[in-house]
């Protein structure tokens, strides 16, 4: 089922994500597609729970819409249930961010070039993988929502000022998108 994003502005963004039950399957199935239909409708490359109004740990990630830019990420798609970041290499890369809950800004951010992982996929198998690069990127981008952080807060002090004003606009409801989205307070 198609959900709205929750826009910057929405307190559930804000939250540190509660772990997922997984005695509940089903429910985390569930959760799972509407996340993998969500995603699809908004032409993303990764959706955290908590952008759909669910706070709890669980994000997909879908390499496939970068490969244009990033041609090894094809086939590079991946559902994540209470993930943990394990291990993080000391060599940092800068990419620029964007992301479907704070539409129209984008910003570069330093993160780790490399990170290994520890969690459970869609069904509940447990897995530990390591990532670069982009794909890094885009995980550590997601695992941010689980605990209330936005890539905004992470941008040098000075593009933060510069961007506040935009920030202000989309929490007060007046930015557009071309997917369906909802802030609530």
């Amino acid at each position: 089922m198609i959900r709205p994003i929750y826009l910057f502005g929405s307190g559930v963004l804000r939250e540190v994500a509660a772990p997922a039950d997984l005695k509940n399957k089903d429910e985390i199935k569930s959760l799972v597609g509407d996340l993998w239909d969500t995603l699809a409708a908004s032409d993303g490359c990764g959706l955290a729970a908590p952008q759909i109004g669910v706070s709890e740990r669980v994000v997909v990630v879908d390499g496939d819409v970068m490969v244009d830019v990033y041609p090894y990420l094809k086939g590079f798609k991946r559902a994540f249930v209470n993930p943990k970041v394990i291990e993080e290499s000391n060599e940092k890369i800068t990419y620029n961010e964007g992301c479907l809950s704070v539409p129209g800004i984008y910003c570069d951010v330093v993160r780790p070039k490399k990170i290994k992982v520890e969690y459970y996929d869609e069904d509940l198998n447990p897995k530990v993988e390591e990532f670069d690069n982009f794909a890094a990127r885009m995980v550590q981008h997601e695992f941010s929502h689980l605990d209330g952080v936005l890539f905004t807060d992470l941008v040098a002090p000075v593009r933060r000022k510069l961007i506040s004003g935009k920030l202000q606009k989309i929490a007060g409801g007046k930015t557009g998108t071309r997917y369906k989205s909802i802030i609530k307070k």
